[in-house]
């Protein structure tokens, strides 16, 4: 992947900006029973325009697929654990999880960042999901300092998921960005171990997102859909994800809001 400067990174952070800004455009814009994933995807794009970035995923052709995509965001609900596709007709309803998942471009540069939130009122188990998901994504990102290895970030992740008894989904991984989407090179792995794996070095920078559901983790596609990833037992899932940078201060957050 290619190591970036000081002005590149902060190139990335306006993108990472936007895409904040989107997600929570995305967010409150939801009225259980009314608000539809398409709606929620045509917000997205109409905040990421106000921000002067575009929807890097809206046309973009990822190597597991022979066609590109169509839409501005994935939008996964409940037992859907990525890369849901938004639908006219259907409808968020109290009690739904749902993941939005984007990646803003300003001037080229990409920053990808994803939060799943609750629709009106959720079980106290789909609440404790959230919580962990994310607290598993800030454990990997705390280990994202240069000298480190991509190990040390899995390893934090696959600990306290762990811990918390929350499966693992398999086969997905977070990524290197910048330049595009996905930069080659680079897995960022929610499992590992310590010490293992690629060092990182300065001017890394890559999206960390541990996907976790309140079963095993175990993954489901479906033949009618060459997008979505289902939990298998169709239990509940959640994704949490910012892009990073490894930066001389340690690890630099691109996809916080912006500071008022």
């Amino acid at each position: 992947m290619k190591l970036k400067t000081e002005n590149e990174i902060a190139a990335m952070r306006e993108a990472g900006k936007a895409a904040a800004a989107s997600l929570i455009a995305m967010r409150e814009a939801i009225v259980p029973g009314e608000t539809t994933t398409l709606q929620l995807d045509e917000i997205a794009g109409e905040t990421l325009a106000k921000y002067g970035a575009k929807a890097a995923l809206n046309g973009y052709k990822p190597p597991f697929s022979k066609v590109p995509y169509l839409h501005n965001t994935c939008i996964s609900v409940n037992d859907e654990i990525i890369h849901g596709v938004p639908r006219r007709g259907y409808v968020l309803h109290d009690g739904d999880i749902v993941g939005l998942d984007l990646v803003a471009s300003v001037d080229g540069w990409c920053a990808d960042s994803a939060i799943t939130v609750p629709v009106g009122s959720v079980s106290d188990k789909a609440k404790r999901l959230l919580t962990v998901t994310r607290e598993a994504l800030h454990k990997g990102i705390a280990q994202a300092k240069a000298g480190n290895h991509m190990g040390d970030v899995g390893s934090a992740i696959q600990r306290f998921a762990e811990q918390q008894r929350c499966g693992i989904a398999e086969d997905l991984v977070g990524h290197g960005v910048g330049v595009s989407v996905h930069e080659p090179g680079l897995d960022v792995p929610n499992r590992g171990r310590a010490g293992q794996g690629v060092r990182l070095l300065l001017g890394m920078t890559f999206a960390i997102e541990p996907m976790l559901a309140l079963g095993k983790g175990v993954t489901l596609q479906k033949n009618n859909d060459p997008w979505t990833v289902w939990t298998k037992d169709h239990t509940l899932a959640a994704h949490f994800e910012h892009t990073v940078a490894i930066t001389e201060n340690g690890p630099l957050i691109l996809t916080l809001p912006a500071k008022d």
